[in-house]
């Protein structure tokens, strides 16, 4: 968070991009800020997607089409947790078609929807906006990004745990059928919950971590507030995608 809060307040987002850009671009046809939030939504976890989206938006950076676009399939969960936490906790071992459930199902999604909904041109009024940014000085910024990204980090945890104190509905309601008690907690909170369930259920796991659960909503929502960005627009393409994804699973497992 502090690093990219660094590079955004700094205009170098594009000097991130260039070894990605020769690639990327000639697929979405998006600017080099686009481009950048693509690489950090599918690198970095949630809600880092919708947090530099929001914060590229913000800063008139990207258009509100672009942001929008961006929120649909940019904020995903990141590989690290899903290769070293979640794989092993559900207890899958078909690492390569997982990996493509996670990142490739969304990536195409975002193409589809770049030639299909999005399908003109976005406005060029971002890269004219990028070009002639006025950077602050490296400690300013480095500043404003540890402070922003430690209110974040509260905020993210705060939802963690509350949603995680939630468990205990389920826990007193359903007294007896720990399989259920799970299945809602993941759906509550993604991490806990999918520990609970471990390799029972390992298509709804799979759908969840596509899904995010409630906690990343939330975590989701906290992102982009201050902002006119849809959240239920975000929530459609994330059904979508985890309807596409329950499809995929289904045939593959």
């Amino acid at each position: 968070m502090v690093l990219s809060g660094i590079m955004i307040r700094m205009n170098l987002t594009d000097s991130f991009v260039k070894l990605l850009k020769p690639l990327l671009q000639p697929v979405f046809q998006v600017s080099s800020n686009c481009i950048y939030t693509i690489i950090i939504g599918f690198l970095c976890g949630f809600p880092m997607g919708a947090g530099v989206t929001a914060q590229l938006y913000e800063r008139n950076r990207i258009t509100r089409k672009e942001a929008d676009f961006l929120l649909a399939f940019c904020n995903n969960i990141g590989p690290v947790y899903f290769l070293t936490f979640a794989l092993p906790v559900i207890g899958i071992g078909k690492i390569l078609p997982c990996l493509f459930g996670m990142y490739g199902i969304p990536l195409f999604y975002g193409i589809i929807l770049r030639y299909t909904v999005y399908k003109k041109s976005f406005s060029r009024h971002s890269v004219s906006i990028e070009n002639n940014a006025v950077a602050p000085s490296c400690l300013q910024a480095l500043d404003e990004s540890v402070m922003a990204s430690l209110t974040n980090i509260t905020k993210l945890g705060g939802y963690m745990i509350f949603f995680n104190l939630l468990n205990l509905i389920p826990a007193l309601i359903f007294q007896g059928n720990d399989l259920f008690q799970a299945l809602i907690s993941a759906f509550l909170e993604i991490t806990g919950g999918i520990q609970l369930l471990g390799n029972n259920a390992q298509i709804f796991s799979l759908c969840l971590l596509t899904f995010g659960g409630l906690s990343c909503i939330a975590q989701t929502n906290s992102m982009i507030q201050g902002t006119d960005l849809s959240l239920n627009k975000y929530i459609l393409h994330k059904l979508i995608l985890t309807a596409i994804c329950a499809v995929y699973y289904s045939a593959l497992i």
